[in-house]
């Protein structure tokens, strides 16, 4: 009766929020366009991260490393799932906007808990599955299974994210359970998520630095006993290996058992404290001394600013997400002063004769490849939700209220920029005027994300979300601002360097700094336009 309930629940929430059920319903006809986009924009990056997944089993299989790729699709999937659910459990199991309309149904916490875990294990299985088709294709081409192998493989692969994911969910939930205990509950709980999230990349970081010590045809040679050894770690890697590569019966059915057994226990426990841990998410605490101080008098645009930043701060989602980039950037520049360029450049090209000064104009693309891929302005309108007719009543003009969210991603973007580019152009020892070349390429950029991210933040602007989730990771202006932002970066990475073979490399940064100019000055011009004439 209680899985009963679950799929009652799951079925409702599904079919309210379901694009292809809206598309179906709706009569707005912008509305229409918008999901069809967003469909369109997914499906081009799943396609492009899928080939890219195809292309590294071929390369296995040409090696003759086939036999390794079972493991590998249980270990990809397994990281994934566990981290990106980290960076999500917030907005999916807590604090989301029907919560109290669900609890107050005849339901118990813990079914309404175990709904927004599948509804959130829905939301991801599509990419979880595109990675294991793209290896299994790759697989298949050099294994040549039997053709019970692909049906297994499928079933199996819809299992593996279940374990993570509900590890990843209970550790999401003690972090929730022992941050409400704190005023400043927020900030532990990003504080502690961070930690978390780190604490897996830096086991992956070491796992291929102990693989990358060894030579590389010692470890060709060896793959197969590595992804054991690391296999053995994780027990439901091997079995799904042992399922697929030799049809045992025994492991397919431990990994159903384990899957549903783990799925009621950590409920079960969730279900506990669901009540007691969302309501004092929920609560703001207020002071016990009120003392009445001389209040600060900042401009329209620093107001905006400054309240974007306690918003950004309120929200564990928002600010992991945005803030993660920056995380990455401060590792990057810190490891770039204990590193030598030359080491970094064997790393990264393996060994390719390119000297240094070719590599110049790269830095600042790399840094922005890390600070430009998210932008707060994309956002910051959508996440006003049901509160946002409080800006409107606010003696503000759009045009000022834009530039104050764009302002924002510059405060919070430029510091790390600045520290990044002193750090790398020390390291690899550029020149002077190559250095503020690149500190004025890496400014120009950031204003184009500034820019860019508020024109796709109001073209695509949405206030009837179920979870920040679904605005910060899976909105359709998110989508928009990221595919030809990402693209054209990579291209620019690769292309910078080549056109250094041919010009001066500080020439190279003076054509991307008029190029990067020349579009966020109409990026700026249309959002300047939209303030007239937008709706919103």
């Amino acid at each position: 009766m209680k899985n009963n309930n679950i799929l009652l629940l799951l079925k409702a929430l599904m079919l309210s929020t379901s694009r292809i059920n809206i598309y179906r319903n709706c009569k707005d006809p912008k509305k229409r366009k918008k999901i069809v986009g967003s469909a369109v924009g997914y499906g081009i990056l799943s396609a492009f991260l899928l080939f890219i997944v195809v292309w590294m089993c071929v390369g296995y299989g040409q090696m003759g490393l086939t036999g390794v790729l079972p493991v590998l699709n249980a270990l990809m999937i397994t990281l994934l799932s566990f981290f990106l659910t980290m960076l999500k459990t917030n907005g999916y199991l807590f604090k989301f906007k029907e919560y109290d309309m669900l609890m107050s149904l005849p339901f118990e916490a813990k079914t309404v808990a175990g709904c927004k875990f599948l509804y959130m294990y829905l939301n991801s299985a599509l990419f979880d599955m595109g990675i294991s088709v793209a290896i299994l294709i790759g697989y298949a081409i050099y294994a040549r299974p039997a053709v019970w192998v692909y049906p297994v493989w499928i079933v199996l692969s819809l299992l593996l994210p279940i374990i993570p994911m509900l590890l990843a969910s209970f550790l999401g939930f003690l972090i929730a359970a022992v941050s409400s205990g704190f005023k400043k509950r927020n900030i532990i709980q990003i504080i502690l998520t961070f930690a978390a999230g780190f604490s897996v990349i830096a086991v992956r970081v070491l796992a291929e630095d102990m693989i990358r010590n060894e030579k590389t045809e010692e470890v060709l040679l060896n793959l197969s006993e590595i992804m054991d050894k690391i296999a053995s770690f994780y027990p439901p890697a091997k079995w799904f290996e042992d399922a697929v590569v030799r049809g045992d019966v025994l492991y397919i059915l431990l990994l159903t058992v384990i899957s549903i057994a783990l799925f009621e226990l950590v409920f079960t426990l969730v279900g506990k404290r669901y009540r007691e841990i969302n309501s004092k998410l929920k609560s703001h605490e207020a002071a016990k001394k009120f003392k009445m101080t001389e209040q600060k008098q900042r401009s329209v645009l620093n107001a905006v600013a400054f309240k974007e930043f306690k918003r950004m701060t309120g929200s564990v989602v928002y600010f992991t997400n945005n803030a993660m980039g920056e995380l990455l950037v401060v590792v990057l520049a810190v490891a770039s002063c204990f590193v030598k360029a030359d080491d970094m450049l064997n790393v990264i090209l393996q060994g390719a004769p390119i000297s240094k000064e070719i590599v110049y104009p790269a830095i600042p693309l790399v840094i922005y490849m890390l600070l430009g891929m998210v932008s707060t302005p994309v956002v910051s309108l959508s996440l006003e939700g049901k509160n946002y007719w409080i800006v409107q009543s606010l003696p503000i003009d759009k045009k000022d209220l834009y530039k104050g969210k764009m302002l924002f991603n510059m405060y919070l973007t430029t510091p790390f920029m600045i520290l990044a580019t002193l750090c790398l152009g020390i390291s690899f020892g550029m020149p002077f005027v190559s250095i503020v070349l690149s500190l004025i390429l890496g400014f120009v950029l950031l204003t184009f994300s500034s820019s860019w991210g508020c024109v796709c933040g109001i073209k695509h602007f949405k206030l009837d979300w179920e979870n920040e989730v679904e605005v910060v990771k899976q909105s359709t202006g998110m989508t928009v601002y990221l595919l030809p932002n990402m693209f054209a970066t990579m291209f620019l990475i690769v292309a910078a360097p080549a056109l250094g073979f041919v010009i001066n490399y500080n020439i190279v940064l003076i054509i991307l700094i008029l190029a990067a100019a020349g579009l966020t000055a109409l990026c700026y011009g249309k959002v300047l336009k939209l303030a007239k004439n937008s709706d919103i």
